[in-house]
């Protein structure tokens, strides 16, 4: 159980780190003399080196442990906001935020998590990775409503160094809480994800409109005229509704198998960026927010649920690293695509339009038959 706890924590610092990048991204751009389609793409630059980095992470977690991969990955991804802190021009700005916060999301994110959470506990590991997705959320309330509130009394450098110490701390206890763990083992070599393609392909295409989505929609926000901090928030109720579905989900994994309700939420977020898509009132924009947000974290814990149901533990954490490089480069795709497209329309528009067809996509691939070893055919 302490596994699972610290996971939590550990994720709550990771992904409200990572996600909160684009609650600052309309001040950056005024203080760092940058505009929002470079930092977008400075996003899209850090999650391709998340990509890159996963088979690397892979092999380092199969053999020195989870623990020492996380602890490090946490550590990068904090001194990442110290670093922003303190930089004085746009380029420091765009190396510090791809270099540092995309080696420290690598190793600190869902793929670390998913391989410490699986080896302690195998086939029951459901339930302890929906109760780890909940610091995702929680991160993600936490973390931009500080940032928001922060920004006035105390401006964007300290708010940036505020939450790089608060990382830091989080990151000491967590050392001391969490316990020792070993290599898993001795064994070369990785299994196949052979006959999950499908799985993998729908988990690829949520992460290109899900990264998107939390670190575009404060920005689309402000240019419906919401104020900076409004927009802001609309993160943390995401947030909030991504949390109760975690919470509710971890009762409902025991003794389940989680493909019926990752088909579900597949569909919601498909209607979410509908709602989004169409959002002309702040009304359909804070339901789309909504239900984007219980529709769309939950899907990781339950993907990495399925995928690795029937894998070898020993080698955990290289067999999963592929469907990781596909999430993290769909999600950079995304990012550039949205930045390509916000650069030729002065709005993030279409780019929900086309997130609104690529969810469907998502939900198709998980209606096909699909056989994952270990058990029975499903539809």
């Amino acid at each position: 159980m302490k596994v699972a706890w610290a996971a939590l924590a550990a994720t709550t610092v990771s992904f409200g780190l990572n996600f909160s990048a684009g609650v600052f991204f309309a001040p950056a751009a005024g203080a760092y003399g940058v505009s929002v389609t470079v930092l977008a793409v400075a996003a899209a630059l850090s999650t391709a080196l998340t990509g890159l980095a996963q088979p690397y992470v892979g092999t380092l977690l199969d053999r020195i442990g989870a623990r020492w991969v996380l602890l490090l990955g946490l550590l990068l991804i904090s001194a990442g906001y110290l670093a922003l802190a303190v930089v004085q021009s746009g380029w420091q700005f765009v190396a510090a935020y791809t270099l540092l916060g995309g080696l420290g999301f690598a190793g600190s994110s869902s793929l670390t998590i998913s391989t410490l959470i699986g080896r302690v506990y195998g086939k029951q590991a459901g339930p302890a990775l929906t109760k780890a997705a909940v610091g995702i959320n929680l991160g993600q309330l936490l973390t931009p409503w500080a940032a928001t509130a922060l920004f006035e009394p105390v401006g964007l450098r300290a708010t940036y160094a505020i939450l790089g110490v608060a990382g830091l701390a989080a990151t000491l206890v967590i050392a001391v809480v969490l316990p020792a763990d070993k290599p898993a083992s001795r064994a070369d070599g990785k299994e196949s994800l052979r006959g999950r393609g499908r799985i993998v392909a729908s988990f690829g295409l949520h992460a290109a409109t899900m990264y998107v989505t939390v670190l575009i929609l404060p920005k689309h926000a402000t240019e419906l005229d919401w104020s900076v901090t409004d927009a802001g928030r609309l993160v943390a109720v995401a947030a909030v509704a991504a949390g109760l579905t975690s919470a509710v989900l971890v009762r409902v994994l025991r003794g389940r198998a989680p493909d019926l309700p990752l088909k579900i939420l597949h569909a919601l977020r498909a209607l979410s960026m509908l709602l989004i898509f169409v959002a002309g009132d702040p009304i359909t924009l804070v339901a789309g927010a909504v239900i984007f947000g219980l529709s769309s974290f939950p899907v990781i814990p339950l993907t990495m649920a399925v995928l690795s149901r029937g894998l070898d533990p020993a080698r955990l954490g290289r067999t999963l690293a592929p469907a990781w490089v596909a999430h993290q480069f769909a999600a950079a795709t995304g990012l550039g695509v949205a930045a390509a497209i916000h650069a030729l329309t002065d709005t993030y528009h279409a780019y929900f339009g086309l997130g609104l067809l690529l969810s469907l996509i998502a939900f198709t691939l998980l209606e096909k038959k699909t056989r994952v070893p270990g058990t029975a055919r499903h539809r």
